[in-house]
């Protein structure tokens, strides 16, 4: 079992930047290299959305409204995973979510990190 903790999300003006990370504790790295990791982010009233993914491998892939702006990437030995966010826009305001899934068996999600892009 999987236990992702976030951090890094905070308010920036538009055009700042932040990175996010995700940790997976409670697991030995052979577990965490056998799940997909991504991004989600949710922003009030509306739906939860997928930002990038990435397999263990390193192949990642990005929503259209972040592609050139937004990077995922991860440190298998450090079962981390991190989203740098360039050239935020106020549309980017949202609760991010990382997850973490091996597709048709289990997911897990973390607690979410707020993050609010304004002048």
């Amino acid at each position: 079992q999987l236990q992702l903790v976030e951090s890094g999300g905070g308010s920036v003006q538009p055009g700042g930047s932040l990175r996010l990370s995700c940790t997976a504790s409670r697991s030995i790295l052979s577990v965490f290299n056998q799940y997909i990791m991504s991004w989600y982010r949710q922003a009030p009233g509306m739906q939860r959305e997928l930002v990038a993914a990435i397999t263990s491998g390193g192949s990642a892939n990005y929503a259209d409204s972040v592609k050139d702006r937004f990077t995922i990437s991860r440190h298998n030995s450090k079962k981390t995973v991190y989203l740098q966010m360039n050239s935020l826009k106020p549309e980017d305001t949202a609760v991010y979510y990382c997850n973490a899934e091996k597709p048709g068996v289990d997911q897990y999600w973390g607690q979410g990190t707020l993050v609010t892009v304004s002048e």
